[in-house]
């Protein structure tokens, strides 16, 4: 029997395959959200029957576009019967793409179950036709139209449990194409299925007077776009209230996380070690036990994230961070107050030993890392101890022990521990004092100029002298650099106090000239803070050039740790002084590590041998004298003038001379001294002269 379709009722049941494939895309992404199994099943229970609607509707719409020549109708039992199936095939659909796991067998055996299940609500939606005599199926078409409907579902439940993530990138876009492809299969085994059945000559349609085809078509497309719309319409309501929630939670986490931890680490800020503290406090107080806190600071910090940036030192602070993690036991608690600035909490502690063996155990990890991807910058922790209940029962006391413990372990050199003792607090009183004397000093006129002479080779001869810093404090007294240098560079007050002390030695240099007095070449230290300082060099010309002093008569002294820092950027700074007319010193030379290719490439006028070699000439003999012999020979050979520090002895005095040390400064040949009695000095060096 002839048969033939209407165009515009094919079309509409593709579509309708479409969408009906895009609700179960988007409702396996929100039945996989949902945390409660109740809602799940729930959810499942409402898509399914929306599908269920959905597939069953794309039949029978595809069935009304069919007409043969002889008046057609449904069964209403089979037609219900058929919708059933559609329902259980997507339940099950819906079931498998929402559990834990998805395994091959099971997609597998799902896709096969649901094909059947499909392929019996087509075949039941034919028989509900009630041909008579029956329809005959091909059985190529046949078997064809059931593998397509396993294949069918097969690939709807891979796409569906594969974009069953509504955050994926794109995923709304891909659920188009997916729901795409799965709309072509699902018509594709409509169709295949249609091309299976023949209709006989002279059959007749058994429920011609059943469900009107007009009314049915009209019924189904209507309710199927009106429940498929209204069940994504639920489902990205639903969507938008969980993002929501979720965006609500996610803040409030970011709250919780910004008020409790400190963000670059992920370190218990300030405010979460006091909570802990004072927890400890009172376990402590109800067991009759103790607890170490450990202030720990780190050495040289401020150099390396002035120099190489704050994002390296952010890279060395993370670093550290996670090391000392390791460092110290589980039930200890490592918090970064901020900068460089962490302490652990150790609870539980028996004795004052076990607090030693921590902080041991701190230093000896903390030497063996190397602490940035892009640096190979090693970092140290100055480490303070106080202890509950010696050093105080409260919160604020312990801390500030264990951080007046911290600057006494720095003060005794650096990358050690110190316990926290009743005579820091006046040490600390004291750097406080320091601290503030240092606040009015350059507008009161607290700081003065001592000059400590220089002498020539064969220790008669004056050469120049040392510009020394004096801090006059009407409370505090006369303090010597040693005391309040350190805290000066530490607060970064030392570049103006640089800049003051070159003014100084310059308006001094310009009254003994007017006094008629020779002009000497005065050296004057450079800090590491100022060495970071880009308009260092253009500064110090513009403040000698406005006192009316000629650049040779300046010589900048750098240390020889600080110039081994950064060694290219100090050879580019020895450049640009020279460059403008100034002389270079490596000061303290022998305590740091140059090598001999950077000291050829300084190329500065003169080495300092420091101190310590100097004394011992004394001390160690010959092999004293072997070692400054050979930092003399070696300067020479570098085309480099040699000065002696510290000289106090007429043995050292004269073993230099033998040594033919270009220059010589110490107590022995003259103290500092004031910048009156130093003009004095050159009155008296010019009349008998």
């Amino acid at each position: 029997m002839q048969s033939s379709y209407n165009i515009w009722l094919v079309g509409i049941s593709f579509a309708v395959a479409t969408l009906a494939s895009y609700t179960a895309l988007d409702l396996t992404g929100r039945i996989s959200l949902q945390m409660s199994a109740r809602l799940r099943h729930a959810w499942r229970l409402c898509g399914a029957a929306a599908l269920g609607v959905g597939v069953w509707s794309m039949h029978f719409i595809a069935m009304l576009a069919f007409s043969l020549p002889i008046p057609l109708g449904y069964d209403f039992a089979l037609t219900s019967l058929s919708l059933g199936l559609a329902i259980g095939a997507s339940y099950l659909a819906l079931y498998l793409t929402t559990r834990a796991r998805l395994t091959p067998a099971r997609l597998l055996g799902g896709g096969a179950i649901m094909g059947i299940g499909i392929a019996g609500m087509h075949y039941t939606g034919m028989a509900a036709l009630r041909m008579k005599p029956g329809i005959h199926y091909q059985p190529a078409w046949f078997v064809g139209s059931i593998a397509i409907a396993m294949g069918a579902s097969s690939a709807a439940l891979w796409m569906a449990r594969a974009l069953s993530n509504d955050d994926e990138r794109h995923v709304v876009r891909k659920r188009l194409l997916a729901a795409l492809v799965m709309g072509v299969a699902i018509s594709g085994m409509h169709y295949s299925g249609m091309a299976a059945a023949d209709f006989l000559p002279g059959a007749i349609c058994g429920a011609a007077r059943g469900v009107n085809a007009t009314w049915l078509a009209t019924t189904v497309i209507l309710f199927t776009f009106a429940i498929l719309a209204a069940t994504l319409m639920v489902s990205r309501f639903d969507a938008r209230t969980s993002f929501l929630v979720g965006a609500v939670s996610k803040l409030n986490g970011q709250i919780v996380r910004l008020a409790t931890l400190d963000t670059l680490t992920g370190l218990p800020n300030r405010s979460t070690l006091t909570d802990r503290i004072e927890r400890a406090l009172q376990n402590s107080r109800r067991q009759r036990s103790g607890f170490a806190i450990l202030f720990m600071d780190l050495d040289g910090f401020k150099t390396i994230n002035d120099s190489l940036g704050h994002s390296v030192g952010d890279e060395v602070l993370s670093a550290f961070a996670q090391r000392l993690l390791l460092c110290v036991r589980s039930t200890d608690t490592v918090a970064r107050l901020g900068g460089d600035e962490f302490v652990v909490l150790a609870e539980s502690l028996s004795s004052r030993e076990d607090a030693s063996a921590l902080a041991e155990s701190v230093l000896d990890r903390m030497r063996r890392g190397m602490w940035s991807d892009s640096q190979p910058l090693q970092v140290m922790p100055s480490i303070g101890i106080a202890l509950y209940p010696e050093d105080g029962d409260t919160v604020d006391t312990l801390l500030k022990h264990a951080d007046a413990a911290m600057y006494e372990a720095k003060r005794a050199g650096r990358s050690t521990y110190r316990f926290f003792e009743r005579s820091m607090n006046e040490a600390a009183t004291r750097t406080l004092k320091i601290q503030h004397a240092l606040h009015d000093a350059l507008g009161a006129g607290y700081f003065s100029l001592h000059f400590q002479p220089k002498f020539h080779g064969n220790g008669d001869a004056l050469a120049g002298a040392e510009a020394l810093i004096r801090l006059n404090h009407p409370q505090l007294g006369t303090l010597a650099p040693l005391e309040f240098i350190p805290i000066a560079e530490r607060s970064g007050q030392i570049v103006q106090i640089g800049y003051w002390v070159l003014r100084e030695a310059c308006r001094q240099i310009r009254r003994w000239i007017d006094q008629g007095l020779p002009p000497l070449k005065v050296a004057i230290n450079l800090s590491p803070r100022q060495l970071l300082q880009p308009s260092l060099v253009s500064t110090m010309l513009e403040i000698v050039t406005a006192e009316g002093v000629r650049c040779e008569q300046i010589m900048f002294e750098i240390t020889e740790s600080v110039a081994m820092q950064d060694a290219p950027k100090t050879i580019e700074m020895i450049r640009e002084f020279q460059a403008s007319g100034f002389e270079i010193a490596i000061d303290d030379f022998g305590t740091g590590y140059s090598s001999l290719a950077y000291l050829q490439r300084f190329r500065v006028k003169q080495l300092k041998i420091d101190r310590f070699f100097t004394n011992g000439l004394d001390e160690h003999g010959a092999e004293g004298s072997a070692i400054v012999s050979a930092i003399i020979a070696l300067a020479h050979s570098l085309e480099m003038d040699v000065v002696a520090e510290g000289v106090e002895t007429e043995t050292q005095l004269d073993m230099l001379k033998a040594m033919m040390c270009d220059e010589m400064q110490g107590f022995l040949l003259g103290k500092p001294l004031s910048a009156d009695d130093f003009s004095e000095l050159l009155r008296e060096r010019m009349a008998t002269a």
